[in-house]
């Protein structure tokens, strides 16, 4: 049986997020439709992790194990031809039986984009989250880098997620930057917990729009309050840029 790993791209905007449901049309539930058709199998597709309604993929990935001669280059665009426009399979690979797309994963990238234009974009409204007011940018990136390292990150957890034994993970990066009117807040880590990147950046947000100062970043973590921190940001200015398993096969 072979194992294929798929990188896939997707609009998050008119999906209940990536994981089946009963009674809702999920991405999950799309593409494991599209493989069917293809393949004549039913299949379990296994992502790196699940995101919500509304949030967007550059880079989702997922495995699934299929008994088809396809060859692996001609997936892509037969799994394209049975899915609607909002996803797309951007690439195929053939990996090892022992991949797993979730339990192999080493880091991930995500992108928080803030559009603080005076007004909001007509075509980019479902893609990025708009404060029309000046923000204090410099302070913003100073406010990241305390983010980054291990750290216990409970202040920065919504309730509901599923994270039972411990809250602490790891930040490789978090950065802040300036791309015209949009401000762009990207997080590599280990791990995340629960809305942790939307509460992250709402509480860089909240840094640059004065309510928190930088320089208390670290007493806020260390705290592991959650009123302490930000507001969670809406989902549809949340991207996961990428998934990186370091050269796991």
């Amino acid at each position: 049986m072979r194992n294929i790993k798929l990188t896939i791209e997707y609009d998050g905007k008119n999906f209940p997020g990536w994981q089946s449901q009963p009674g809702k049309v999920s991405i999950q539930t799309e593409i494991e439709r599209a493989i069917e058709e293809v393949t004549g199998e039913k299949v379990e597709l296994i992502a790196s992790g699940r995101t919500d309604a509304g949030v967007h993929a550059l880079g989702q990935v997922a495995n699934f194990h299929t008994n088809t001669n396809i060859e692996i280059n001609k997936i892509p665009y037969a799994i394209n031809s049975k899915l609607s426009k909002s996803i797309v399979v951007k690439k195929a690979e053939e990996v090892e039986e022992r991949f797993h797309a979730r339990y192999n994963c080493k880091l991930k990238t995500y992108r928080y984009i803030i559009n603080h234009a005076p007004f909001p974009s007509a075509l980019n409204r479902y893609r990025e989250y708009h404060m029309p007011y000046e923000l204090d940018f410099e302070a913003m990136q100073r406010a990241a880098q305390y983010f980054e390292g291990e750290h216990d990150f409970k202040a920065f957890k919504a309730s509901g997620g599923n994270a039972k034994k411990t809250t602490v993970r790891t930040l490789t990066k978090c950065s802040v930057e300036k791309d015209g009117d949009r401000i762009i807040i990207e997080l590599t880590g280990n791990g995340f917990l629960y809305n942790m990147v939307r509460i992250i950046s709402g509480t860089i947000l909240d840094v640059g729009l004065g309510k928190i100062e930088a320089d208390k970043i670290p007493e806020i973590i260390e705290s592991g309050v959650r009123e302490k921190a930000g507001k969670t940001l809406p989902p549809h200015g949340l991207y996961l840029v990428s998934v990186d398993y370091q050269n796991e096969k």
